[in-house]
Protein backbone atom coordinates (compact mmCIF):
# COMPACT_ATOMS: atom_id res chain seq x y z
CA UNK A 1 0.00 0.00 0.00
CA UNK A 2 2.79 2.06 1.03
CA UNK A 3 4.50 1.68 -2.24
CA UNK A 4 0.93 2.68 -4.04
CA UNK A 5 0.87 5.71 -2.15
CA UNK A 6 4.37 6.67 -3.54
CA UNK A 7 4.14 6.33 -6.93
CA UNK A 8 0.90 8.14 -7.41
CA UNK A 9 2.15 10.80 -5.29
CA UNK A 10 5.64 10.82 -7.08
CA UNK A 11 3.54 11.44 -10.43
CA UNK A 12 1.01 13.65 -9.53
CA UNK A 13 3.91 15.78 -7.89
CA UNK A 14 5.16 16.27 -11.32
CA UNK A 15 2.33 18.39 -12.63
CA UNK A 16 2.27 20.85 -9.67
CA UNK A 17 3.77 24.32 -10.11
CA UNK A 18 7.14 23.33 -9.06
CA UNK A 19 7.34 21.21 -12.25
CA UNK A 20 6.33 24.42 -14.15
CA UNK A 21 9.14 26.52 -12.41
CA UNK A 22 11.94 23.40 -13.24
CA UNK A 23 10.97 23.96 -16.61
CA UNK A 24 11.20 27.46 -16.86
CA UNK A 25 14.71 26.91 -15.20
CA UNK A 26 15.62 24.48 -17.83
CA UNK A 27 14.75 26.68 -20.77
CA UNK A 28 16.62 29.10 -19.20
CA UNK A 29 19.80 26.70 -18.86
CA UNK A 30 19.28 25.94 -22.45
CA UNK A 31 19.22 29.61 -23.84
CA UNK A 32 22.69 29.90 -21.82
CA UNK A 33 24.10 26.57 -23.36
CA UNK A 34 23.01 27.74 -26.88
CA UNK A 35 25.11 31.04 -25.73
CA UNK A 36 28.29 29.17 -24.99
CA UNK A 37 28.21 26.98 -27.57
CA UNK A 38 28.42 30.78 -30.00
CA UNK A 39 30.91 32.17 -27.62
CA UNK A 40 33.45 29.53 -27.40
CA UNK A 41 33.15 28.94 -31.56
CA UNK A 42 33.99 32.89 -32.05
CA UNK A 43 36.46 32.33 -29.16
CA UNK A 44 38.23 29.27 -31.04
CA UNK A 45 37.96 30.98 -34.48
CA UNK A 46 39.87 34.09 -33.21
CA UNK A 47 42.70 32.06 -31.40
CA UNK A 48 43.10 30.08 -34.51
CA UNK A 49 43.93 32.49 -37.04
CA UNK A 50 46.25 34.28 -34.24
CA UNK A 51 48.01 31.23 -34.12
CA UNK A 52 48.63 30.99 -37.75
CA UNK A 53 49.52 34.55 -37.74
CA UNK A 54 51.64 33.78 -34.83
CA UNK A 55 53.24 30.77 -36.40
CA UNK A 56 53.84 32.62 -39.45
CA UNK A 57 55.65 36.03 -37.63
CA UNK A 58 58.24 32.93 -35.91
CA UNK A 59 59.28 31.58 -38.87
CA UNK A 60 60.05 34.73 -40.91
CA UNK A 61 61.48 36.26 -38.07
CA UNK A 62 63.63 33.72 -36.87
CA UNK A 63 61.94 34.10 -32.87
CA UNK A 64 62.02 30.94 -31.29
CA UNK A 65 59.94 32.69 -28.55
CA UNK A 66 57.36 33.78 -31.16
CA UNK A 67 56.95 30.21 -32.21
CA UNK A 68 56.55 28.57 -28.60
CA UNK A 69 53.83 30.83 -28.13
CA UNK A 70 52.33 29.77 -30.84
CA UNK A 71 52.08 26.13 -30.02
CA UNK A 72 50.72 27.21 -26.98
CA UNK A 73 47.89 28.93 -28.72
CA UNK A 74 47.31 25.71 -31.03
CA UNK A 75 46.91 24.04 -27.38
CA UNK A 76 44.72 26.45 -26.54
CA UNK A 77 42.49 26.39 -30.02
CA UNK A 78 42.27 22.72 -29.24
CA UNK A 79 40.92 23.41 -25.83
CA UNK A 80 38.16 25.85 -26.86
CA UNK A 81 37.44 23.39 -29.89
CA UNK A 82 37.14 20.48 -27.16
CA UNK A 83 34.85 22.95 -24.87
CA UNK A 84 32.84 23.68 -27.65
CA UNK A 85 32.34 20.02 -28.59
CA UNK A 86 31.29 19.05 -25.13
CA UNK A 87 28.95 22.19 -24.92
CA UNK A 88 27.54 21.24 -28.10
CA UNK A 89 26.85 17.68 -26.95
CA UNK A 90 26.23 18.46 -23.49
CA UNK A 91 22.74 20.22 -25.34
CA UNK A 92 21.56 16.73 -26.51
CA UNK A 93 18.09 15.72 -25.00
CA UNK A 94 18.24 12.46 -22.79
CA UNK A 95 17.81 9.43 -24.57
CA UNK A 96 16.88 5.53 -23.89
CA UNK A 97 20.81 4.91 -22.94
CA UNK A 98 21.77 8.68 -21.45
CA UNK A 99 18.60 8.73 -19.36
CA UNK A 100 20.33 11.67 -17.11
CA UNK A 101 21.30 13.23 -20.66
CA UNK A 102 24.76 14.86 -21.98
CA UNK A 103 25.51 17.44 -19.00
CA UNK A 104 28.50 15.48 -17.53
CA UNK A 105 30.57 16.06 -20.92
CA UNK A 106 31.02 19.34 -19.74
CA UNK A 107 32.46 18.07 -16.94
CA UNK A 108 34.79 15.40 -18.49
CA UNK A 109 36.03 18.74 -20.77
CA UNK A 110 37.09 20.69 -17.80
CA UNK A 111 38.80 17.30 -16.49
CA UNK A 112 41.04 17.15 -19.55
CA UNK A 113 41.76 20.82 -19.80
CA UNK A 114 42.61 21.20 -16.82
CA UNK A 115 44.94 18.23 -17.34
CA UNK A 116 46.43 19.49 -20.08
CA UNK A 117 47.22 23.02 -18.58
CA UNK A 118 49.56 21.70 -16.07
CA UNK A 119 51.31 19.52 -18.58
CA UNK A 120 51.53 22.69 -20.12
CA UNK A 121 52.82 24.65 -16.98
CA UNK A 122 55.20 22.06 -16.35
CA UNK A 123 56.32 22.35 -19.71
CA UNK A 124 56.54 25.75 -19.85
CA UNK A 125 58.29 25.83 -16.23
CA UNK A 126 60.99 22.73 -17.81
CA UNK A 127 61.67 25.41 -20.91
CA UNK A 128 62.27 28.24 -18.57
CA UNK A 129 64.87 26.59 -16.58
CA UNK A 130 66.59 25.43 -19.37
CA UNK A 131 66.85 28.74 -20.90
CA UNK A 132 67.97 30.27 -17.61
CA UNK A 133 70.49 27.29 -18.07
CA UNK A 134 71.40 28.28 -21.49
CA UNK A 135 70.28 31.51 -22.28
CA UNK A 136 69.30 32.13 -25.70
CA UNK A 137 69.11 35.51 -27.91
CA UNK A 138 65.31 37.12 -28.68
CA UNK A 139 64.91 39.34 -31.00
CA UNK A 140 62.97 41.97 -28.88
CA UNK A 141 61.12 44.20 -31.18
CA UNK A 142 59.89 41.84 -32.97
CA UNK A 143 58.28 39.71 -30.12
CA UNK A 144 57.38 43.32 -28.51
CA UNK A 145 54.77 43.79 -31.83
CA UNK A 146 53.39 40.06 -32.49
CA UNK A 147 53.22 39.95 -28.69
CA UNK A 148 51.34 43.01 -28.25
CA UNK A 149 49.01 42.02 -30.96
CA UNK A 150 48.35 38.49 -29.58
CA UNK A 151 47.69 40.12 -26.07
CA UNK A 152 44.79 42.18 -28.11
CA UNK A 153 43.49 39.15 -29.60
CA UNK A 154 43.58 37.45 -26.17
CA UNK A 155 42.00 39.76 -24.35
CA UNK A 156 38.65 39.86 -26.98
CA UNK A 157 38.56 36.08 -26.39
CA UNK A 158 38.69 36.23 -22.74
CA UNK A 159 35.84 38.97 -22.89
CA UNK A 160 33.60 36.95 -24.72
CA UNK A 161 34.53 33.94 -22.62
CA UNK A 162 33.98 35.79 -19.00
CA UNK A 163 30.94 37.71 -20.13
CA UNK A 164 28.01 36.02 -18.84
CA UNK A 165 29.01 32.86 -18.69
CA UNK A 166 31.22 32.51 -15.49
CA UNK A 167 28.40 29.98 -14.06
CA UNK A 168 29.10 27.31 -16.91
CA UNK A 169 32.97 25.21 -15.62
CA UNK A 170 33.74 24.33 -19.29
CA UNK A 171 33.66 27.37 -20.18
CA UNK A 172 36.19 28.64 -16.98
CA UNK A 173 38.20 26.06 -17.86
CA UNK A 174 38.70 27.22 -21.96
CA UNK A 175 38.74 30.75 -20.59
CA UNK A 176 41.88 29.49 -18.14
CA UNK A 177 43.44 28.60 -21.30
CA UNK A 178 43.63 32.32 -22.76
CA UNK A 179 44.16 33.82 -19.43
CA UNK A 180 47.60 31.51 -19.66
CA UNK A 181 48.31 33.49 -23.04
CA UNK A 182 46.88 36.88 -21.54
CA UNK A 183 49.48 36.57 -18.97
CA UNK A 184 52.58 34.58 -21.39
CA UNK A 185 51.81 37.57 -23.69
CA UNK A 186 51.77 40.50 -21.29
CA UNK A 187 55.32 38.75 -19.52
CA UNK A 188 56.66 38.10 -23.33
CA UNK A 189 55.93 41.81 -23.60
CA UNK A 190 57.67 43.18 -20.74
CA UNK A 191 60.80 40.55 -20.89
CA UNK A 192 60.65 41.40 -24.47
CA UNK A 193 61.22 45.76 -23.36
CA UNK A 194 63.87 44.56 -20.56
CA UNK A 195 66.05 42.95 -23.34
CA UNK A 196 65.53 45.74 -26.01
CA UNK A 197 66.42 48.34 -23.65
CA UNK A 198 69.26 46.20 -21.19
CA UNK A 199 70.09 43.50 -23.46
CA UNK A 200 69.30 41.02 -19.86
CA UNK A 201 68.07 37.90 -21.65
CA UNK A 202 67.22 36.20 -18.41
CA UNK A 203 63.66 38.08 -18.21
CA UNK A 204 62.56 36.23 -20.87
CA UNK A 205 62.44 32.75 -19.01
CA UNK A 206 62.11 34.29 -15.33
CA UNK A 207 59.11 35.93 -16.58
CA UNK A 208 57.42 32.05 -18.31
CA UNK A 209 58.10 30.88 -14.65
CA UNK A 210 56.09 33.85 -12.92
CA UNK A 211 53.06 33.19 -15.48
CA UNK A 212 53.43 29.35 -14.00
CA UNK A 213 53.50 29.95 -10.56
CA UNK A 214 50.04 32.33 -11.12
CA UNK A 215 48.24 29.78 -13.68
CA UNK A 216 48.34 26.19 -11.64
CA UNK A 217 46.72 27.50 -9.16
CA UNK A 218 43.69 27.91 -11.20
CA UNK A 219 44.42 24.47 -13.32
CA UNK A 220 44.66 22.44 -9.80
CA UNK A 221 41.24 23.85 -8.79
CA UNK A 222 39.61 23.21 -11.97
CA UNK A 223 40.90 19.40 -12.14
CA UNK A 224 40.18 18.74 -8.42
CA UNK A 225 36.51 19.95 -9.08
CA UNK A 226 36.09 18.27 -12.39
CA UNK A 227 37.25 15.29 -10.17
CA UNK A 228 34.85 15.34 -7.47
CA UNK A 229 32.08 15.56 -9.49
CA UNK A 230 33.33 12.73 -11.58
CA UNK A 231 32.95 10.95 -8.43
CA UNK A 232 29.78 11.65 -7.39
CA UNK A 233 31.20 14.00 -4.87
CA UNK A 234 28.44 15.40 -2.46
CA UNK A 235 27.77 19.22 -3.97
CA UNK A 236 29.95 21.76 -2.09
CA UNK A 237 28.03 24.26 0.23
CA UNK A 238 25.44 21.48 0.68
CA UNK A 239 25.88 19.50 4.27
CA UNK A 240 24.21 16.20 4.56
CA UNK A 241 23.75 16.55 8.33
CA UNK A 242 21.86 20.47 8.01
CA UNK A 243 19.50 18.65 5.28
CA UNK A 244 18.35 15.91 7.68
CA UNK A 245 17.71 18.61 10.48
CA UNK A 246 15.70 20.85 8.24
CA UNK A 247 13.36 18.64 6.90
CA UNK A 248 12.94 16.67 10.28
CA UNK A 249 11.98 20.10 11.92
CA UNK A 250 9.71 21.70 8.80
CA UNK A 251 7.66 18.48 7.15
CA UNK A 252 5.76 17.46 10.99
CA UNK A 253 5.14 14.08 9.29
CA UNK A 254 8.92 12.73 8.88
CA UNK A 255 10.38 11.22 11.60
CA UNK A 256 13.30 10.27 10.12
CA UNK A 257 15.85 10.91 7.20
CA UNK A 258 18.37 8.57 5.97
CA UNK A 259 20.34 6.80 2.60
CA UNK A 260 20.91 10.51 2.16
CA UNK A 261 22.77 10.48 -1.12
CA UNK A 262 23.76 13.75 -2.91
CA UNK A 263 26.10 14.41 -6.26
CA UNK A 264 26.12 16.18 -9.08
CA UNK A 265 25.35 15.12 -12.92
CA UNK A 266 26.65 18.11 -14.61
CA UNK A 267 28.39 21.55 -12.92
CA UNK A 268 25.54 23.04 -11.47
CA UNK A 269 22.98 19.62 -11.81
CA UNK A 270 22.17 18.24 -8.07
CA UNK A 271 20.23 15.26 -7.90
CA UNK A 272 19.42 13.39 -4.43
CA UNK A 273 18.06 9.91 -3.40
CA UNK A 274 16.53 9.52 -0.03
CA UNK A 275 14.73 7.60 2.59
CA UNK A 276 12.07 8.99 4.48
CA UNK A 277 10.82 7.14 7.56
CA UNK A 278 7.19 9.01 8.84
CA UNK A 279 4.50 8.58 11.38
CA UNK A 280 1.35 6.05 11.03
CA UNK A 281 -1.18 7.24 8.94
CA UNK A 282 0.87 9.90 7.42
CA UNK A 283 -0.78 11.21 3.36
CA UNK A 284 2.40 10.13 1.57
CA UNK A 285 1.47 13.06 -1.00
CA UNK A 286 1.31 15.89 1.17
CA UNK A 287 4.43 14.57 2.50
CA UNK A 288 6.21 14.24 -0.64
CA UNK A 289 5.25 17.70 -2.08
CA UNK A 290 6.40 19.69 1.42
CA UNK A 291 9.45 17.65 1.37
CA UNK A 292 10.03 18.53 -2.54
CA UNK A 293 9.09 22.05 -2.04
CA UNK A 294 11.40 22.37 1.11
CA UNK A 295 14.63 20.76 -0.86
CA UNK A 296 13.85 23.24 -3.51
CA UNK A 297 13.39 26.33 -1.73
CA UNK A 298 16.17 25.39 1.02
CA UNK A 299 18.50 23.54 -0.83
CA UNK A 300 18.30 24.70 -4.73
CA UNK A 301 17.46 20.57 -5.32
CA UNK A 302 14.64 20.53 -8.08
CA UNK A 303 15.02 16.52 -8.25
CA UNK A 304 14.54 14.39 -6.13
CA UNK A 305 13.79 10.54 -5.61
CA UNK A 306 12.30 9.93 -2.14
CA UNK A 307 11.38 6.79 -0.77
CA UNK A 308 8.31 6.88 1.67
CA UNK A 309 8.52 4.34 4.91
CA UNK A 310 5.79 4.16 7.06
CA UNK A 311 6.30 2.29 10.83
CA UNK A 312 9.08 0.41 11.30
CA UNK A 313 12.40 1.25 9.60
CA UNK A 314 14.32 -1.95 7.94
CA UNK A 315 17.13 -0.23 7.22
CA UNK A 316 20.70 -0.89 8.89
CA UNK A 317 21.63 3.31 9.67
CA UNK A 318 18.02 4.73 10.79
CA UNK A 319 18.31 6.83 13.81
Amino acid sequence: MATHSHDHAHIHDHGSGHAHARGHAHDHSHSHDAQSTKVLAWAFALTLVFMIVELGGGLLAGSLALLADAGHMLTDAAALALAWAASHIAARPADARRSFGYQRTRVLATFVNGCALLFIVVWIAFEAIQRLLDPRPVEALTVIWIGSLGFAVNLLVFMLLRRGHSHDMNVSAAALHVIGDLLGSLAAIAAAIIIFFTGWTLADPISSLLVCLLIVRSAWSLVRRSTHILMEGTPEGLDVEELRRTLEQRVPAIRDVHHVHLWLVGPHDPLMTMHANVIAGANHVAVLRETKAVLLQHFGIAHATIQIEEDECVDADCR
